[in-house]
């Protein structure tokens, strides 16, 4: 088992900035992928950025050139770096893992921007 708690949300002006923290723990393999998602009320929850555990990332185009995934492999961290905030942006945001063929999810955290 994989355990994922996020940490960093908050309430924010738009065109401020975020900065979410994923920190694993558990059954940790060195192979695997971790990503954002998030999630506004009444709609489906979309991918926001994943990054391999080699670093190779790619975003959502509603967030290129205003977010940046990044990730510490010894210390089994993945953040989520969030500028240029825009109230389209507020949802629960979730922590997601991927190992061995199995998907794992952290509890979420909300970012609510305001206008």
């Amino acid at each position: 088992q994989v355990q994922l708690v996020e940490s960093g949300g908050g309430l924010v002006q738009a065109g401020g900035s975020l900065r979410l923290s994923c920190a694993a723990s558990g059954s940790i393999f060195s192979i695997n992928v971790m990503a954002w998602y998030r999630q506004a009320p009444g709609k489906q929850r979309e991918l926001v950025a994943t990054i391999t555990n080699g670093g190779s990332t790619r975003y959502a185009d509603s967030v290129k050139g205003r977010f940046t995934i990044s990730r510490d492999n010894a210390k089994n961290t993945v953040y989520l770096q969030m500028n240029s905030l825009k109230p389209e942006d507020t949802a629960v945001y979730y922590c997601n893992r991927i190992q061995q063929g199995r998907d794992y999810w952290g509890q979420g955290t909300q970012v609510t921007v305001s206008s």
